[in-house]
């Protein structure tokens, strides 16, 4: 009789808070699907701000398979953002394996974009291989992601007053993929930012920043898809907070936002520099340095 009552206390506990409990799980899924799609192509690091925020907020971890989908959402919205450029891409490497033509602009940029994507992949593989504690390393501690948010606010400072933008992304080449690919693998790092390193790279070299911000997530596209995959492989067994609906508001956040930033950020930088990400790169460094020492 006693378990009996206790069972039945258990239940209505459970289904009086299962309605509330579900809505705060959606709203933390949408408040970071939000942070996500903002941060993933902004060159302000996504890595950092999925972290520090939930931190922040006194949420808990999310989880990998809310991690996973919402990274789904901004591959999609990239795919479908850029998908004529894909098709123009497709085009180009047939042609040119067809008729030899490699020196079309579309070809060479499918060539740069399979180039640039190497190091990437390598520096992981390496990480996973050599460095299996790597998660836990001090590389992800606040005070480093914090550090490192100052120091590449500096470098994509320094981009900005040196490079020569002239260059467009009719004019890649391979050696540009390879050196921007060498700035993407620095993204492996959380705080560096994989759009903010292969910006601040593409600006060193002499790009036009729309140019550059558009070669940026073109070469991401491998590179997040191959990221995105990974990360659903290890959720497979993972089991979801909240259930399915948190993810699907997650996901659909991450998609839109994701798809308002890209075509923000391109306008935005037909006119004008990236100096406004530098001082918020450098504010951000600094408030999670005060912040958590001060903690």
């Amino acid at each position: 009789m006693d378990l009996a009552v206790t069972s039945l206390a258990a239940t209505s506990l459970v289904e009086s808070t299962t309605v509330p409990g579900l809505l705060e799980s959606c709203w933390h899924a949408l408040v970071l699907g939000v942070v996500q799609g903002l941060t993933e192509f902004l060159p302000i690091s996504s890595s950092a701000h999925l972290k520090v925020v939930p931190v922040l907020l006194g949420w808990g971890d999310p989880g990998v398979s809310f991690t996973a989908v919402i990274q789904l959402g901004s591959i999609v919205a990239v795919f479908a953002y850029f998908w004529d450029d894909l098709q123009q891409v497709g085009r180009g490497i047939a042609r040119a394996v067809r008729h030899g033509q490699w020196s079309d602009p579309s070809a060479r940029l499918g060539v740069a974009m399979a180039i640039g994507t190497v190091p990437i992949v390598l520096a992981g593989l390496a990480i996973k291989r050599w460095l299996p504690d790597y998660d836990t390393s001090p590389l992800r501690s606040m005070t480093s992601i914090a550090i490192v948010s100052v120091v590449m606010a500096l470098l994509l400072a320094l981009a900005e007053l040196v490079g020569r933008r002239r260059l467009d992304i009719d004019q890649v080449t391979a050696r540009d993929g390879l050196l921007v690919g060498l700035a993407q693998a620095l993204a492996l790092v959380p705080g560096v930012s994989r759009s903010g390193s292969t910006l601040t790279a593409a600006l060193f070299d002499g790009w036009q920043r729309p140019a550059a911000a558009r070669f940026s997530f073109l070469l991401g596209l491998p590179a997040i898809t191959l990221a995105g995959l990974a990360e659903l492989k290890d959720a497979v067994a993972a089991p979801a907070n909240g259930g399915p609906l948190p993810l699907l508001v997650g996901l659909i956040a991450a998609l839109v936002v994701s798809w308002l930033a890209i075509a923000w950020l391109l306008r935005y930088l037909q006119r004008h520099g990236t100096w406004v990400f530098v001082v918020y790169r450098l504010l951000f460094g600094a408030a999670i340095l005060l912040w958590f020492r001060a903690a």
